[in-house]
């Protein structure tokens, strides 16, 4: 039998030992390289295990939580480490994100507290006594812990200098709060929609039409003369306040518990529905949903845009947490713990990286928006390698094993098998 080979000399393709002498040249071109594909697919399939392995969503909770389910929670817009948490024993608590503790804790109203915002350094909150009122929430001012109706200083001992600024007294139980992103105004659901001036004592103007009781009510950050409010009659309202007046009315299948409008697209603003889906929509076409966002099995009850514009988080009564880029259905990631209840508020932190919860159980939690990233301080080398992970995840995110990898998530057996009974019933009908 005879046997070909293929013999060569190993001097003209390894490189001469203990030399100075360059290695040898490197030809980049594809062509030359049938095997880089191959190799870029069996990277982008490492990474994306090693991402899965290196999720880590739960980062833990805001000190020792409240008393009371957490029903409201509002961030200050020029600060990233302070946001605000309300609960239903009408305790407002005012946080530092950065050592995850209270700065201030005071018992704001009698009964639950329905709504709370941050403008500047004021804290506005309003609850079901009928009552809004205005905190002062400045470093210099009010650096306090509250034990029940007494105001203390942060040792312990003597009265603090700062606190309730004002009381506005309304007519009926408030159910939400927003303020003007630049002017002294602030508006207030309940029995009605009724726009205030921070300096008069009674509202200046009332935006109701024809809805029997408003759930929430958001300013438009960028254009801010637009108000968007949902109500007890399935409905979502524009109202304009340079002419005082209703602009358009959308009518959904079921109540809608929450709104917030795009930071970086003024037109479009997302909901969060009782029929267990999400919605963003176009004021300019309000005949119909521009998106839904599919996933949770009980009803979503608040949703918020990341400060980027680019996504969203919505929090549901089936225990969950689900993030959906804004132009995507389906949502990319599912946070949830034993120990979680039904969340009642959800929000981005101003800097986009993180994601507080408010849930039933009292505690107000703080998780990654992106489960695998940290927050050290990375080489430029270590840099390099993770945006070259990302784009071959991109660029691969189609294939079979890598789509199964990267999208599998472990539930909570409710949830399962709720999704289960769903799959199966659309599949009869």
């Amino acid at each position: 039998m005879k046997i070909k080979t293929i013999s060569r000399s190993s001097d003209t393709y390894v490189p001469v030992k203990n030399t100075q002498e360059s290695s040898l040249p490197r030809n980049l071109n594809p062509a030359l390289h049938p095997f880089e594909r191959a190799r870029e697919y069996t990277r982008a399939l490492q990474a994306t295990k090693l991402e899965r392995m290196f999720a880590q969503p739960f980062l833990g909770q805001l000190g020792d939580g409240h008393r009371d389910g957490v029903y409201a929670l509002a961030k200050n817009h020029v600060a990233t480490n302070q946001v605000a948490s309300a609960s239903g024993d009408g305790v407002v608590k005012y946080w530092n994100l950065t050592d995850r503790l209270e700065t201030a804790s005071f018992k704001a109203h009698y009964g639950m507290v329905s709504g709370v915002c941050v403008h500047d350094s004021r804290l506005f909150t309003c609850g079901d006594d009928k009552t809004v009122k205005v905190w002062s929430v400045s470093a210099e001012d009010f650096d306090t812990r509250v034990n029940d109706d007494e105001v203390y200083g942060a040792s312990g001992a003597g009265k603090a200098s700062g606190g309730l600024i004002k009381t506005f007294v309304g007519e009926h139980s408030f159910k939400g709060i927003d303020h003007h992103r630049d002017e002294g105004l602030f508006v207030t659901g309940g029995a009605a929609i009724q726009l205030w001036d921070i300096n008069r004592s009674k509202y200046i103007s009332n935006l109701s039409w024809g809805c029997d009781n408003v759930n929430a009510v958001k300013f438009n950050q960028s254009e801010t003369n637009i108000i968007a409010s949902t109500g007890s009659d399935n409905s979502i309202v524009l109202y304009d306040i340079r002419t005082n007046t209703p602009v358009h009315k959308a009518v959904t299948s079921l109540r809608n518990n929450a709104l917030c409008f795009n930071p970086m697209e003024p037109f479009n603003f997302a909901s969060a529905c009782d029929d267990t889906n999400a919605y963003s929509w176009d004021m300019r076409k309000m005949e119909k949903p521009k998106k839904v966002h599919k996933g949770h099995v009980a009803p979503v009850m608040s949703v918020d845009y990341s400060p980027t514009g680019q996504e969203l988080v919505t929090g549901s009564w089936d225990k969950t947490i689900r993030i959906f880029p804004a132009l995507d259905g389906r949502s990319r990631d599912v946070y949830h713990t034993k120990r979680m209840q039904r969340v009642s508020v959800v929000m981005f932190t101003m800097d986009s990286k993180y994601i507080l919860s408010g849930s039933e159980d009292t505690s107000v939690r703080v998780w990654r928006a992106r489960s695998d990233q940290r927050s050290a301080v990375k080489s430029a080398r270590e840099r390099a390698k993770l945006e070259y992970d990302e784009k071959l995840k991109e660029r691969y995110q189609h294939m079979p094993e890598i789509k199964r990898i990267s999208k599998h998530r472990h539930l909570p057996k409710v949830v399962k098998k709720a999704e289960e009974i769903r799959r199966n019933s659309s599949k009869n009908k």
